[in-house]
């Protein structure tokens, strides 16, 4: 009962803050388990746990089962077998288990690297929307409260060192909306070893087309740089920093929803039998 208390604890924390992690239950087993049907273990994107459903090495598939589910998104139901004393299992009774493995259903993340005006903008918009805000810089004074108010982390950090403090997942969308090439030469190289959702990266289009030629001469691959959306955001026109933080989360929620950025207004020529109307 301390296990579960302990899970459950955990698991409303995690969803507090936002935690990258999966829920692991025992839904059926055979033959001779240590744990039994209800056994939970919550996972961490970085293989931490809390709870267990029986240790071992069957405990160890699980969590990298957990993992990948977290990179993922998508819950499954996994058997795994207790046979092996050489694995570091606890017998050869040919005991087994049914495991549902389930991603922790959480906002989706929004990440704003630079608390300059159009980074409080975005911050500010982004919360609104339900995402789950983290706001940083490596000045302190451009991520606290005192910047924006009501965010839900603000981490001070170089930008290059950003994926050490912020787990960034396939529900993470990160805005470098930076005050300059030398910060964002550090920066992306640590978003692109990342598997971010989204990777923006503000600037006139002369501005990455020098960074990119950098990041080239830096050994990173065009490939790895059409992952960067730069010029970052929907073209609507955009010209204060609130106006830009909706065409960034315009392009981001196309992203997310499969849009296609098109007006949605009424074209007749498209109706059938419309001539009479």
């Amino acid at each position: 009962m301390d296990d579960m208390v302990a899970v459950y604890a955990a698991l409303a924390q995690a969803s507090a803050e936002g935690q990258a992690a999966a829920l692991a239950t025992v839904i059926s087993t055979q033959g001779s388990m240590p744990r039994h049907a209800g056994s939970k273990m919550l996972v961490y994107s970085d293989g931490r746990i809390v709870g267990t459903v029986g240790g071992g090495a069957m405990e160890a598939r699980v969590i990298a089962a957990a993992q990948q589910v977290i990179q993922t998104d998508t819950a499954r139901v996994e058997t795994f077998v207790l046979n092996s004393l050489d694995d570091g299992d606890p017998g050869v009774c040919g005991g087994s288990a049914q495991i549902f493995i389930e991603p922790l259903q959480t906002p989706p993340q929004l990440v704003v690297v630079g608390g300059g005006h159009v980074g409080q903008a975005l911050a500010e918009l982004g919360k609104w929307m339900g995402f789950y805000v983290v706001l940083t810089d490596d000045r302190p004074e451009f991520a606290s409260p005192q910047v924006v108010p009501g965010l839900n982390r603000y981490v001070v950090c170089p930008g290059h060192e950003l994926p050490q403090h912020v787990a960034l997942t396939r529900r993470s969308y990160v805005c470098a909306v930076t005050r300059g090439m030398p910060v964002d030469l550090g920066l992306v190289p640590a978003l692109l070893a990342t598997d971010a959702a989204y990777i923006g990266l503000i600037g006139s289009r002369r501005r990455w087309a020098l960074t990119r030629r950098a990041l080239l001469e830096q050994g990173l691959s065009e490939a790895q740089l059409q992952r960067v959306r730069s010029p970052i955001g929907l073209e609507i026109g955009a010209e204060t920093p609130r106006e830009i933080a909706i065409s960034i989360l315009a392009e981001i929620i196309q992203l997310r929803r499969g849009g296609d950025g098109q007006p949605m207004r009424w074209d007749p020529s498209l109706e059938q039998g419309s001539a009479g109307l």
